[in-house]
């Protein structure tokens, strides 16, 4: 069986766990914490299907720091809290048919763009040579970037909220001085870098529509969008967005640090 198909089947019963853990504590919100995990589950199979190199060990690490710390932050931060509005509105919406629609359209869905926004790490793990090239090294640092950016981005936004002043305020300090999500540019920026492995193989080139995608998703559908619409109408949030790139950081409208 081709791996691509393996992995299908993998991610499959991946999702169907995930699924009936979300039904056993009511709260299909889980699927959040799933989705950096899920990852982790692509590149370990995949690493362990092939010989192991110094390339395919370097993605895997990465991959596994992203998503365990993302699954660990989504988890912590939602751990005691009710099942997210998001889904509390499409329990509603789909009424007495909510789990099959949930299962179909939210669970299947997530599964079919896991699996296509991965396949370069499979690729990656299944045609390198195992030597360190300059494409490679371009994409470490490309990564660390990204990292930089959401860990950092992450942290200052719980430490903002931690702080009872700031109740109700929006965070512009630090690195969101220069992004309004600088947290989701930088998961963008880390699937870029993780595209960048596969290009050590010219026909790699094709894979470009991983990063697109998720680039796609986090500014124009999941991420972005649903935090400017909260905000949207809020005198301090359009203050804010005058002055502060959306997506990719800069410096503030007027040339301030």
């Amino acid at each position: 069986m081709s791996i691509y198909l393996e992995i299908i089947a993998v991610l499959f019963a991946y999702f169907v766990l995930t699924f009936f853990i979300a039904k056993m504590i009511n709260n299909y919100g889980i699927i959040d914490v799933s989705w950096g995990l899920g990852f982790c589950v692509i590149s370990i199979y995949s690493v362990l299907k092939f010989p192991i190199t110094p390339v395919s060990m370097i993605l895997t690490l990465m991959i596994l720091l992203w998503g365990l710390r993302l699954s660990f932050h989504i988890g912590m931060r939602n751990i005691g809290k009710p099942e997210d509005y998001r889904y509390q509105d499409m329990r509603k919406k789909w009424n007495t048919h909510s789990s099959l629609n949930m299962f179909l359209k939210m669970y299947m869905l997530q599964m079919l763009l896991m699996f296509i926004i991965g396949i370069p790490i499979v690729f990656t793990a299944s045609r390198t040579s195992g030597k360190l090239g300059i494409n490679h090294y371009i994409a470490i640092i490309v990564w660390i970037v990204g990292y930089f950016f959401e860990v950092t981005g992450d942290y200052q936004l719980k430490i903002f909220k931690s702080k009872p002043e700031n109740k109700g305020k929006i965070i512009q300090s630090g690195l969101w001085k220069y992004s309004r999500h600088p947290n989701y540019f930088g998961e963008a920026v880390m699937w870029w870098a993780i595209f960048l492995f596969a290009l050590e193989q010219p026909i790699g080139l094709i894979l470009i529509f991983s990063p697109v995608l998720i680039t796609f998703l986090l500014v124009k559908v999941s991420g972005v969008p649903m935090l400017e619409k909260k905000y949207a109408g809020r005198e301090d949030f359009t203050e804010y967005s005058k002055k502060t790139n959306m997506f990719i950081p800069w410096f503030t409208k007027g040339g301030r640090l």
